[in-house]
């Protein structure tokens, strides 16, 4: 009779444990705080953030073994304020990304849901805006070229390949879910490749809308719609066009690149950029139908020792909003972390912008931040103070 108990038990034990072999459900996330001071034109505030690097998140990620080289897989992933406790992206509960799909071994990924751009993926890494040691205040001027994931997308079909020798690809689709089946869509394709030190990366995204139409309104796209933008926008333009390319090198504890991007919007006349982009509350007009960004990037950041990380980087922006306004962008942003265990750092982070030839008195605007009621200032920084604990 003990004899028949052990084996049954045996024999449930080793099925456990294939069961488990073959699936997994793991619970992640981060959570970004920081104290920030901020001065812009004649004013000056102090403020508690959530995100001021990198986004508090926290989400699940799965997977099961279908056999032959096969697996499913899937993310649910939730933005939050640690400062309130509310959810970022329009309030939704798996705002960052919510996707299922299968991968392959040989082949890469197929997924579906709500995603990232290829720009995101594979150009993004390469900025300071995409890494720990820059983000979410270091964004180039309005996060012009979505770097810091500003837009993510709602219907996307993703593909993402795997690593050929340093060579990956991909590409995004993303559905109107409408009879308008070009408004409100987007798609996205990029590559990068990593050779002794180096990695070059080169990305493309494009947005078609019909700023007339019923679901992309004067507000822009609206969150009862059903397309591939709602609740959240950049740019009210019938068409956007952001494309780019970086360069970086390793060497040792240093790390340098170049990153460069370009944004061209049109059927822009009776559009502009959103408040929440622009930092003000009316959001800020283009003067013609076309409109333009143009970003220069070069960063660097060195490993003083294993815990102690600098990093700094400096972008010029020139832009064109038509009628003669076409201000020039200059945004620095300069980095110390410290790294007191596996899953927790702190860091010192400071910003700055200042715009010149600003005939149409565009604001300086340091992306995340929160407008000031001076609408103007030509100039805007920012020190945060701040930790970040992974789990």
């Amino acid at each position: 009779m003990k004899y028949k108990i052990s084996t049954a038990a045996l024999i449930y034990v080793t099925f456990v444990t294939v069961s488990h072999a073959q699936s997994s459900v793991t619970l992640y996330g981060l959570i970004d705080a920081g104290i920030t001071y901020v001065r812009g034109g004649d004013e000056n505030a102090w403020q508690m953030r959530s995100g001021a690097v990198n986004g508090s998140r926290w989400g699940l990620r799965g997977s099961e073994d279908l056999g032959g080289g096969l697996k499913a897989i899937f993310t649910l992933e939730n933005g939050f304020s640690i400062t309130n406790g509310s959810a970022s992206q329009s309030g939704r509960m798996f705002g960052r990304q919510a996707f299922v799909g299968v991968a392959s071994d040989r082949y890469g990924a197929l997924t579906l849901g709500r995603q990232y751009d290829s720009v995101v993926d594979y150009l993004a890494p390469l900025s300071i805006t995409g890494t720990q040691f820059g983000g979410t205040t270091a964004a180039h001027p309005f996060d012009n070229d979505n770097l810091n994931n500003s837009i993510r997308f709602n219907n996307t079909v993703k593909y993402a390949s795997i690593d050929y020798a340093g060579l990956r690809f991909g590409a995004t689709y993303s559905f109107s879910n409408s009879t308008e089946f070009a408004n409100n869509r987007a798609y996205s394709f990029g590559a990068s490749y990593v050779w002794s030190g180096f990695t070059v990366a080169a990305g493309y995204l494009q947005l078609n809308n019909d700023i007339t139409s019923t679901v992309f309104s004067n507000n822009g796209p609206s969150s009862s719609a059903s397309g591939a933008q709602t609740g959240e926008w950049t740019f009210l333009a019938g068409r956007q066009r952001t494309f780019g390319g970086g360069l970086s090198y390793v060497y040792g504890p240093l790390t340098a690149g170049l990153v460069y991007t370009q944004t061209n919007l049109s059927d822009a006349l009776g559009g502009g950029v959103s408040s929440g982009a622009s930092g003000t509350s009316a959001g800020i007009a283009f003067r013609a139908n076309s409109a333009r960004f143009q970003n220069f990037e070069g960063n660097v950041r060195y490993a003083l020792t294993p815990a102690i990380t600098l990093a700094a980087a400096y972008t010029y922006t020139r832009s064109d909003f038509g009628g003669g306004v076409a201000p020039i962008f200059n945004t620095v942003s300069a980095q110390a972390d410290y790294v007191v265990s596996k899953r927790t750092d702190v860091y010192l982070q400071g910003n700055y912008q200042h715009v010149s030839r600003n005939f149409g008195n565009v604001p300086a605007y340091l992306n995340g931040l929160p407008a000031t009621s001076n609408t103007t200032p030509e100039k805007q920084g920012a020190v945060t103070i701040g930790m970040r604990h992974r789990f």
